[in-house]
């Protein structure tokens, strides 16, 4: 990396630009001692932001990269924590790429991106792109005197989280993700900020954005680390702000490790965040602010809740926050706002927002007295019979038990109705450890009960069955299977 004072190009324009991570790492180090620089904590790795000073850990890459569409394509987070504040400023386009893209879609998104140059890491797998010239990024700074010039307004390309088929490209800029994110850490009371998400996710991106624009320590998860590993590192270095989704959360009160964890502020999104999964938090956590937020991959980030209930007042549509636009149409929720993405990339529809302005979320929301509450994707709603369940209508009902940990509600097919719903459900470890076929049979049959009380009919489970574990996609949601 290179010198801590930037060198901006001749171009003026560039000097009216969003500062760039780069510009934030360097006034964080003048502002900070050796002894208490932020660091970025991997798990088996860390590197502080000062070490970064007149050091680089592209192998002397930088000045070919400069101008090019770079696939950055880890195994670890912490290569690309790192590789993206290098490139910010530098790179005319970085592709964000999560380690469970198959080779197939790791090369339709390099060819609808135009990339010329991969960077992995030593993690990460052979990867048989021969069009790309592939650059290695270490965890371990070299020096690296050059001076360095920002001369790009880097495209920053997030893909969106589907679980089949090839992503969509979403083209964001600095300014888009990160313009009204804190700057500067308040040094009397240190943050040291943590997430579940991948941070080449949009919702993981907002956290590693908060703590390098803001000055602050970051820890990051690994592919595969088990929870209770996990939660016991943000625990080791005194984590005080924690976000992922709610099924991060069920599966982190699973794992028996949730009271290594002493955070200040505990943050919810990506899925709807039930009352139930709120109260288990508080619970668990009673000194902590609990909120959840809403933002989506296109749209950005909406605005966040932090008094401890599901839902969000109604009164954000018609107030506003900060620069955010909100309207209910046909019951789904549109936003307009600063944050949204510019467009796509490739054959997708290249407009993003409607003529006025907004983007059509794609989650619906029902009003109930003053406050709005979610009740699921449009594309996820089951058809039983021309009438419509939303899957997480069902589950909440289901997680309100005590007994219940997470639950997946789901679709089957059906010759009569096309669909009939079913459930899979997670006991808590009291639940269900060492309970019998007939306890077992209790248990199920009070939870329908519950369903037939305050559910329409067909919307009540068919079939109920106990799992062990629910499977969760790369961005930390529920694997919602197709009927």
């Amino acid at each position: 990396m290179v010198e801590m004072k930037a060198m901006r190009g001749q171009d003026p324009a560039f000097d009216k630009r969003a500062t760039t991570l780069w510009d934030s790492v360097s006034d964080t180090v003048n502002r900070s001692t050796p002894e208490v620089s932020p660091t970025l904590h991997g798990r088996r790795d860390a590197v502080a932001l000062s070490e970064l000073n007149g050091a680089s850990t592209l192998g002397g890459r930088l000045e070919a990269l400069r101008g090019r569409s770079i696939l950055i394509a880890t195994y670890e987070q912490l290569a690309t924590a790192i590789a993206l504040i290098e490139l910010d400023g530098v790179a005319r386009r970085m592709v964000l790429c999560t380690p469970d893209l198959t080779p197939e879609q790791l090369a339709a998104v390099a060819a609808t991106a135009q990339a010329e140059f991969l960077i992995n890491d030593a993690a990460a797998p052979s990867l048989a792109l021969p069009d790309l010239e592939h650059v290695r990024v270490t965890t371990r700074p070299a020096p690296d005197r050059s001076p360095r010039r920002v001369t790009e307004q880097t495209q920053w390309i997030l893909l969106t989280s589907g679980t089949t088929g090839t992503p969509k490209l979403v083209l964001h800029t600095l300014e888009s993700l990160g313009g009204t994110l804190p700057r500067h850490a308040d040094s009397s009371s240190p943050l040291v900020w943590s997430t579940f998400y991948d941070i080449r996710r949009y919702g993981g991106l907002q956290i590693y954005l908060r703590a390098v624009l803001g000055g602050s320590s970051l820890v990051l998860s690994s592919a595969e680390e088990p929870p209770a590993e996990f939660l016991a590192r943000c625990g080791a270095a005194g984590v005080t702000h924690m976000s992922g989704t709610p099924s991060h959360w069920r599966r982190a009160l699973m794992s028996g490790a949730a009271p290594t964890l002493k955070p200040d502020y505990v943050r919810l999104s990506g899925e709807i965040a039930d009352q139930t999964v709120l109260d288990n938090l508080r619970s668990a956590y009673p000194n902590a602010t609990i909120g959840h937020a809403f933002a989506s991959t296109e749209a950005g980030v909406a605005f966040d809740v932090n008094d401890g209930l599901a839902g969000f007042p109604a009164d954000y549509l018609r107030l506003g926050r900060k620069g955010i636009d909100m309207k209910v149409e046909d019951g789904t929720l549109w936003i307009r706002s600063g944050r949204t993405a510019q467009r796509y990339l490739g054959d997708a529809p290249a407009s993003l927002a409607s003529a006025d302005g907004f983007v059509d979320t794609g989650d619906l929301v029902e009003l109930h007295g003053d406050r709005y509450y979610f009740h699921g994707r449009k594309s996820g709603v089951i058809n039983v019979g021309g009438l419509k369940v939303h899957p997480e209508e069902v589950e909440s009902v289901l997680n309100a038990d005590s007994r219940v940990r997470m639950s997946l509600v789901r679709a089957r097919r059906n010759p009569i109705t096309g669909a009939v719903v079913v459930a899979d459900v997670v006991l808590t470890d009291d639940a269900g450890s060492h309970i019998d076929q007939q306890a077992l049979a209790t248990v199920k049959s009070e939870l329908l009960d519950a369903c037939r009380r305050v559910l329409a009919a067909h919307k009540v489970p068919s079939q109920l069955r106990f799992v062990p574990s629910l499977a969760l996609t790369a961005a930390g949601k529920l694997v919602r299977p197709n009927a």
